[in-house]
């Protein structure tokens, strides 16, 4: 059995929880927290670049950030689907690395994709804590603490905001790790990605640091309350 991981991060395509969260996964892999990324699909139908030169370039995200375990699911890119297959893939996932935290996409996003990851890992995750239910290796069931969305397009009004003004050239960097994606050459089909991205997602969390007087931040939303400890007010 693995190491229980404290948080697994799902992601349509190898690149998106980089672009949504790449600063809080530095933030905490640099307090030793163990923290693992799992993409659903290999990206085979991006307009730039091949499947090949995709894993290598997560490979390299994968370090720059600190992540301890990287999966690839293989689903179908555009398939992500519920069902029963595809959950018992994610379910089999999350009992194998018993994560307390799971992170999603905000499933709000103009890339279906993002919006049925979210979808399919909900499922799972409610799943994967049943205790009858088979998964693909016969594991034990695993109950998840919390399920929190990362924002990868647009400027959704998030449930909390992590400050990573300390991280986000780590951030900056693991995205630039994705040459063939946000980096434009003269073989380049035209694409958002490849005109001016990486700058713009800097500015959302430029925008959002704004919000809690720092630097830089990113944001997340939740579907349930946040838990605050008994000393909010203090002594």
């Amino acid at each position: 059995m693995n190491k229980p991981l404290h948080a697994l991060a799902f992601g349509a395509h190898p690149d998106d929880v980089e672009i949504g969260m790449g600063g809080t996964i530095a933030k905490y892999t640099k307090k030793d927290y163990r923290i693992g990324i799992c993409d659903l699909t290999c990206a085979e139908l991006s307009s730039n670049g091949t499947v090949e030169t995709r894993m290598e370039e997560a490979q390299r995200a994968t370090e720059i950030l600190g992540v301890v375990e990287r999966i690839n699911l293989g689903i179908p890119d555009r398939g992500i689907e519920k069902t029963e297959h595809n959950i018992k893939k994610v379910v089999t996932t999350i009992r194998r690395f018993q994560p307390k935290i799971v992170f999603v996409p905000y499933y709000e996003d103009r890339h279906p994709d993002h919006g049925n990851c979210a979808k399919l890992v909900e499922e799972a995750v409610f799943s994967a804590g049943i205790r009858n239910y088979v998964d693909d290796e016969g594991l034990g069931a695993h109950k998840v603490q919390s399920v929190y969305y990362y924002i990868i397009n647009g400027f959704h009004k998030p449930s909390f905001l992590v400050d990573i003004s300390e991280t986000l050239e780590d951030k900056i960097r693991s995205l630039k790790a994705y040459e063939s994606q946000f980096v434009s050459t003269n073989s380049s089909y035209q694409t958002p990605l490849v005109n001016g991205y990486i700058e713009t997602v800097e500015s959302r969390e430029r925008l959002f640091g704004k919000e809690i007087g720092v630097s830089f931040a990113e944001g997340f939303l939740t579907k349930t309350p946040l838990v605050l400890s008994n000393d909010l007010i203090g002594e």
